[in-house]
């Protein structure tokens, strides 16, 4: 019944010990092609490049001067092979197996555009032969981008063809829309599309009222200015307050188009650690309940039979005396989804005030956005960013484990 809940249960093996302090992810593929050195790739520097794929990650230390206090340790990225936009030449239409398409012959649909070289606000591709000289919408209709886009581009004069180049406006400059707060940022990942920051506790991710400033916009702002990048400020996702860990951002219309629709459709991944009171008794499980507003509290959510469907799935971690450490990932996305969830089957969120936790062990929620994962907007290729747990829930652990 949908409004009484359903709480689904799995035995396992309790997971080993050890898993809780969110050890970097280095160059980690999710793709299927296992690990590939990135050496010669950006370095830790900011400045953008013309005709060089900009796939930087970052492992750990901010974007500016020095390491903040309660500042994550390490960070790292995840992919398959170079960077999808940048990094070679310019790419064209694969031939087939061995074979060179004549001229006229239909390429076919899957065998999309490879990512071009980017050339200031435009990006360059090399024909193949089939479509040298084919009608624009042909050509168009081997790249990613929506029909609505195309038609934005040629309206803009967007769009070039000259011989086998076709270029793009991709990158068109943009008036930034926040003023900028500077503030040290953990970059977890950042090409020409793409930037995820790890944002740290204490930070709202966009104002919540008129006039609002010192927010992860704001310092998103600060960071595109000083790196050169006239980029609107385009949020995929939000984390609450006092929650840590990835923020994903598009640097351009389209790939705010694709990831809009990845989180439209559920392909967008995020994935949780959680430090709950009490012992939960499964080593797996999923938390089937509505969440909706809290009438008599106008910033608190609760369980309800007329909310919205909210599933969270979990599996334990580690046990303490009278806390578990759990893992969980979210099939949707409602507003205090996991606090809410954790505290209806009996487990608040350490330091959750709000949902009956208790502060003694830690100031806020403990709760930490330990891993995104996402597509690139372009290829389609999986990738991730993998966020350290921050000082204070380190600290916490390290107290729970001395209890024992």
């Amino acid at each position: 019944m949908r409004g009484a809940g359903r709480n689904r249960h799995q035995r396992q093996e309790p997971a080993g010990r050890g898993g809780a302090k969110g050890r970097s992810d280095r160059g980690r593929s999710d793709a299927g092609s296992g690990r590939r050195d990135r050496s010669g790739g950006g370095s830790g520097g900011t400045g953008r490049s013309e005709g060089k794929f900009a796939g930087r990650e970052r492992h750990g230390g901010p974007a500016g001067a020095g390491r903040s206090s309660g500042a994550a340790r390490t960070g790292g990225a995840g992919r398959e092979g170079r960077g999808p936009a940048m990094g070679a030449a310019a790419g064209a239409l694969g031939a087939g197996r061995g074979r060179t398409p004549s001229a006229g012959r239909a390429v076919p649909r899957a065998e999309a555009l490879k990512p071009g070289r980017r050339k200031g606000e435009w990006m360059e591709f090399r024909l193949p032969e089939a479509l040298a000289g084919a009608p624009i919408q042909k050509a168009m209709a081997h790249t990613p981008l929506a029909p609505k886009l195309v038609s934005k581009l040629m309206q803009t004069k967007g769009i070039a063809v000259q011989g086998s180049i076709l270029r793009l406006r991709l990158f068109p400059e943009e008036q930034r829309d926040f003023p900028a707060d500077w503030m040290e940022l953990n970059v977890l990942y950042e090409d020409d599309f793409t930037l995820v920051v790890n944002k740290p506790a204490g930070y709202e991710v966009h104002p919540s009222e008129k006039g609002q400033r010192r927010t992860l916009a704001h310092a998103v702002a600060a960071y595109y200015e000083t790196t050169n990048q006239d980029v609107r400020i385009r949020h995929i996702h939000r984390i609450d307050k006092e929650t840590t860990g990835p923020v994903l951002y598009a640097k351009n219309e389209f790939a705010h188009y694709q990831y809009d629709k990845e989180m439209r459709e559920k392909k967008i991944e995020r994935v949780y650690l959680a430090l709950a009171e009490g012992v939960l008794p499964q080593d797996k499980g999923t938390i089937d309940k509505p969440i909706g507003q809290d009438r008599h509290h106008s910033t608190r959510r609760r369980v309800s039979e007329t909310g919205d469907p909210a599933v969270t799935h979990y599996e334990v971690v580690e046990r303490f005396a009278d806390h578990t450490l759990v893992r969980l990932r979210l099939e949707t996305g409602r507003t205090h989804q996991i606090r809410v969830h954790l505290s209806a089957i009996g487990h608040p969120l350490a330091g959750d005030g709000l949902y009956g936790g208790k502060r003694g062990l830690i100031s806020r929620q403990a709760l930490h956005g330990e891993r995104l994962i996402w597509h690139h907007p372009w290829t389609g290729e999986k990738l991730s960013a993998r966020a350290p747990l921050p000082d204070d829930f380190v600290a916490a652990l390290d107290k729970l484990r001395g209890r024992e």
